[in-house]
């Protein structure tokens, strides 16, 4: 098959929030390390034991874990991101509200993966087993995967991309996690870099300090 994105010399620097086991981020990390498009060049969480550090430690990848108030109140996070000139922020199991100071930073240039097919099954606390379990106690047909872009508010920006799995009658909440997780695997590191090529040459950085 032809890499579409063979010939691609700008690579881009992403960033990825996530505050759980990492096996999406780490899909996305090993995703990048064979592709001239972008880099994960930087993983972030709010839980200092979050095992998402462990796998991107073990993957050469620089972590940082932050507080609450240095996402929300100094400012810090966002001087992270300048610092290591972030391009883009991915999404993959993170639970906190993006602040506003760094979606005004990048606009249009932050997503998030949604386990279920918004607008249904999204908003605060819905997320993981939560999300199946409602799915399948509602006994719908179907669920899936959506990617949106992130803003101020929990699963409302707007779609880039859905994919559907069946719901079978004998599924479990892990059963169904199992279909929705190689959706967002096979999906999740493509969509990012379609999006991240088609960033314009001129960004504006966050602050070069830390």
């Amino acid at each position: 098959m032809v890499d579409k994105y063979a010939n691609y010399q700008n690579m881009r620097n992403i960033a990825i929030f996530a505050s759980g086991s990492g096996t999406n981020a780490e899909n996305i990390i090993q995703y990048f390390s064979n592709r001239n498009t972008a880099k994960v060049s930087l993983v972030l969480s709010n839980k200092r034991q979050a095992m998402v550090l462990k796998r991107a430690e073990a993957l050469k990848i620089r972590t940082v874990f932050f507080e609450h108030k240095e996402f929300y109140i100094t400012g810090k996070v966002l001087r992270y991101l300048g610092l290591y000139k972030i391009d883009f922020i991915v999404l993959a199991g993170f639970l906190w509200l993006v602040p506003e100071n760094i979606i005004e930073q990048y606009p249009g240039r932050i997503i998030n993966i949604h386990p279920a097919l918004l607008p249904g099954y999204g908003g605060k606390g819905m997320y993981g087993d939560a999300v199946h379990k409602a799915v399948i106690g509602n006994h719908d047909k179907e669920s899936g995967i959506s990617i949106h872009y992130v803003n101020k508010l929990y699963d409302k920006g707007d779609i880039i991309f859905q994919e559907r799995c069946k719901v079978d009658p004998s599924d479990t909440p892990d059963l169904l996690a199992e279909k929705v997780h190689a959706l967002e695997y096979l999906h999740y590191p493509k969509i990012i870099e379609d999006l991240v090529v088609k960033l314009p040459d001129f960004l504006i950085k966050g602050p070069e300090e830390a």
